[in-house]
């Protein structure tokens, strides 16, 4: 039979439950007030004033032993298929030492379920003492007290077997995870002896295969230097047969070079003397043969002289000349630079007023005439034909429009109006914009295409005008530029002319576009160029000589 007493000190009530039967007495006061509630841990005691204080433990229920190692056990057999072999053994060694202090638990457990005997023990001990002593109700009390201490041994008892079994399936699980653990270190050395022997397997065969690729290159060394020596032994033999019996190529392509041009200008002088023979024939028999006439192919690149057709040789130095273009279907007649000044600075510089003058590419298609003023008399030498222009030059500067910018090598023979050193090279890059000289870093001119700027080949001076040209950026800057070639004098000329029409096609499409309030894109412009022109405000822009009134 099972006996609950319930004890309250305050209310002096006493409720007592024997076999189904309830009773409640009113308590007098005692010294002796024990009180206890079964519940699944064991309470402490604690001596007050009056007796024996029972006071129950509220701590937070921590989770069984048997719960906690089966939640571990699961997780790690979860997790061992995503393990590798030193994770695992990581993981087995981290359970073994779970398992160990949960070992330790136990044990410590189990010395405070002995060390509660004991005191179990000593209070029941204590009791029997007391139960001959009292008598009455305080002796009924104290044999419920009794009976209270025998239910908390059994319930004691219980929980100690329940700690050896856990104990036993703690000591269980430690030995399988320590078999565990050991199984996981051997498959970790077999592991890694295997990686081992492959790493020293790989090490041999690199160095295998370094060894071989050492002697293929020793070999290909030797063989490679034999070879050398005999091609150079093949090549000097085949120089040596060549330079003896065959000339070389580039020589023969000289040549031919040199004999075409040759008979060119043999071909070109005899068209000319043909023309003026023609000329001489159309005359009426009244007029007298010209005192002068033209000497030079007349063609783009050459130079023209004006010669006596006397014998005497004549100064031409005091002799007032002045060379005029002439429109092949038109009879009017275009002066080619009267006196110019360079600058403010500079002495005035002489135009087309020499007897000798280098076409440039503006007097292509037209006829060259001469006007001598000789002892007060007008002699006029002139051009059998028309200049003829230069053979794959406008293919050439189409190809060079294409690109944004071009660069020519040249060097300044006058800034100014003043000579200047020859030694220095200054580079002339003319873009589709604006036109550039610089030295190095430092740049010299760069100015954008206008209506102010002036650009056309040098008129004469020596054998170097057909290389030279003048170029005036803006009206306080001139100068006077040599090229490396005619090809490239005449190249740059039709080039900066060439982009400064299409600046002046965009300026004019600029203007159409103020007057008709069409966008850009419309015209087809960009915006850097619409910017541009906006500003500056160039509808005619023109690079010609001084003096040259007639659009090109």
């Amino acid at each position: 039979m099972t006996r609950a007493v319930t004890l309250d000190y305050g209310g002096k009530v006493q409720t007592r439950d024997y076999g189904g039967k309830a009773q409640t007495e009113t308590l007098r006061p005692g010294p002796l007030r024990p009180a206890n509630i079964i519940r699944a841990k064991f309470p402490t005691y604690k001596n007050g004033l009056n007796g024996i204080v029972v006071k129950l433990a509220d701590g937070p229920e921590m989770p069984s032993l048997k719960e906690t190692v089966t939640k571990e056990t699961a997780d790690m057999l979860d997790r061992r298929q995503r393990l590798s072999v030193r994770e695992l053994a990581m993981k087995f060694e981290k359970g073994l030492n779970t398992a160990t202090l949960l070992s330790n638990e136990v044990k410590w457990r189990q010395v405070a379920l002995l060390e509660r005997d004991i005191l179990l023990k000593n209070l029941k001990t204590v009791l029997e003492s007391l139960r001959g002593r009292v008598t009455g109700k305080t002796k009924a009390e104290l044999e419920d007290s009794i009976s209270m201490v025998d239910i908390l041994a059994v319930q004691l008892s219980k929980r100690e077997a329940e700690l050896l079994q856990q104990k036993a399936e703690v000591t269980e699980l430690a030995k399988s995870l320590k078999l565990a653990s050991e199984d996981a270190k051997k498959i970790v050395d077999e592991e890694r002896a295997s990686a081992h022997t492959e790493i020293e397997s790989a090490r041999s065969s690199v160095q295998r295969v370094q060894q071989a690729l050492q002697e293929h290159e020793k070999m290909s060394k030797t063989t490679g230097k034999q070879d050398m020596e005999e091609l150079k032994k093949e090549v000097r033999e085949a120089r040596r047969i060549k330079m003896l019996h065959y000339p070389s190529k580039a020589m023969d392509l000289e040549n031919e070079i040199k004999i075409l041009r040759k008979t060119f200008a043999e071909r070109s002088t005899d068209c000319v003397n043909l023309l003026k023979e023609l000329e001489l024939h159309k005359r009426p028999e009244g007029n007298d043969i010209p005192l002068f006439d033209l000497e030079g192919l007349q063609c783009l690149g050459s130079i023209l002289r004006i010669v006596s057709q006397s014998s005497t040789t004549m100064d031409f130095s005091n002799i007032s000349i002045q060379w005029f273009r002439v429109h092949p279907k038109e009879s009017n007649k275009e002066i080619i630079s009267v006196l110019i000044n360079y600058c403010k600075y500079g002495k005035p510089q002489p135009g087309a007023t020499r007897s000798v003058y280098a076409p440039e590419p503006h007097d292509v298609g037209r006829y060259l005439e001469a006007e001598i003023n000789y002892g007060g008399e007008i002699a006029i030498a002139k051009t059998a034909g028309p200049i003829d222009p230069d053979a794959g030059l406008v293919d050439y500067v189409e190809t060079l429009v294409r690109k944004r910018e071009t660069e020519f090598n040249v060097v300044v023979l006058q800034l100014n109006g003043i000579d200047q050193p020859k030694e220095s090279v200054h580079v002339l890059n003319i873009g589709k914009l604006r036109m550039r000289l610089s030295k190095g870093k430092t740049v010299v001119a760069k100015e954008f295409y206008s209506s102010s700027m002036q650009l056309c080949g040098v008129r004469g001076g020596g054998e170097a005008a057909s290389q030279a040209m003048f170029w005036r950026p803006r009206n306080d800057l001139s100068m006077v530029l040599a090229f490396e070639t005619t090809r490239e004098r005449n190249t740059a000329i039709m080039l900066t002319r060439r982009f400064a029409i299409d600046c002046n096609v965009c300026s004019q499409a600029n203007s159409l576009q103020i007057a008709s309030n069409l966008p850009c894109y419309a015209l087809r412009l960009t915006p850097q160029l619409h910017d541009f022109f906006f500003l500056h405000d160039c509808l005619q822009i023109i690079l010609a000589g001084p003096g040259d009134k007639t659009p090109w």
